[in-house]
């Protein structure tokens, strides 16, 4: 298990942290003595209450990722509040199905305004201050879906793979600051995002197998991932023990990719 010295000083600030990967993430950090500030548009009360039963280090705040506005206050309150940032996880993410040709105009800027804005909005307001600094990580939260194409998925897909080169662009602008930024692409995780995926009992055991006719390879390790599977993958990126690593791409998948 990692502990508070196997990552920079100052605060972790985490996106997305209501559910899902989001919510892995920031308890994972937060059990490693990390001090996280959790965002999310949605309440998080439930993760207030875990993080004060098992006392972590852990405050909330709800806020848009998509309001670039509201994202540059949160980000000043934070800092006001418990000092400078020295981490950030990109995961807040939305998923709008549909035939590229059918997608309505506000599924497409729904997906862009919080998957790719989102990334934009908290990155730049982070980041800033992580430059004045000199020091710093970052981590975006992608898809294997942003390197392979998927039917039913362009908005998600094209919102995920302008965030990844959005993240790699940052990246090496910063390089010279000593701030690294990299990406995790995950596959299919056992997520509420994921569950709304299975419209029936044989959901699961048809993503594991791939489907010829939708031009999906199945999963080679035969398992659908935890969202522990994919924090454990952000952990490691954000940490001193991959200090030397930025601009990269960690797919978490099972294989599902074929390494591509």
């Amino acid at each position: 298990m990692m502990r508070r010295d196997d990552f920079l000083p100052g605060l972790a600030v985490v996106s997305g942290a209501a559910q899902g990967i989001g919510a892995a993430v920031t308890l994972a950090l937060a059990r490693a003595r990390v001090p996280v500030a959790a965002l999310d548009i949605q309440p998080l009360q439930h993760l207030a209450a875990e993080g004060d039963a098992a006392g972590l280090p852990l405050q909330t705040h709800v806020v848009d990722v998509a309001d670039g506005e509201a994202v540059r206050a949160v980000v000043d309150r934070i800092e006001a509040l418990s000092g400078p940032i020295g981490m950030l996880v990109n995961v807040a993410g939305v998923l709008h199905l549909g035939d590229a040709l059918e997608l309505s105009d506000a599924d497409w800027l729904h997906c862009f305004a919080v998957n790719t804005h989102g990334v934009f909005h908290l990155s730049r307001a982070v980041a800033a201050r992580m430059r004045a600094r000199g020091t710093g990580s970052l981590v975006t939260v992608g898809s294997n879906a942003a390197a392979v194409p998927r039917t039913q998925m362009a908005a998600y897909a094209a919102s995920k793979a302008a965030a990844h080169q959005f993240t790699r662009c940052l990246g090496l602008e910063l390089a010279g600051q000593g701030i690294r930024c990299n990406i995790v692409a995950p596959g299919s995780t056992d997520t509420p995002m994921q569950r709304q995926l299975w419209t029936d009992a044989q959901a699961r055991e048809r993503i594991l197998r791939g489907s010829l006719e939708s031009f999906r390879t199945g999963i080679p390790l035969g398992r659908i991932a935890a969202p522990a599977d994919v924090a454990e993958a952000v952990l490691f990126l954000l940490s001193n023990a991959a200090r030397h690593v930025t601009l990269h791409t960690l797919s978490v998948d099972g294989g599902a990719t074929l390494g591509i």
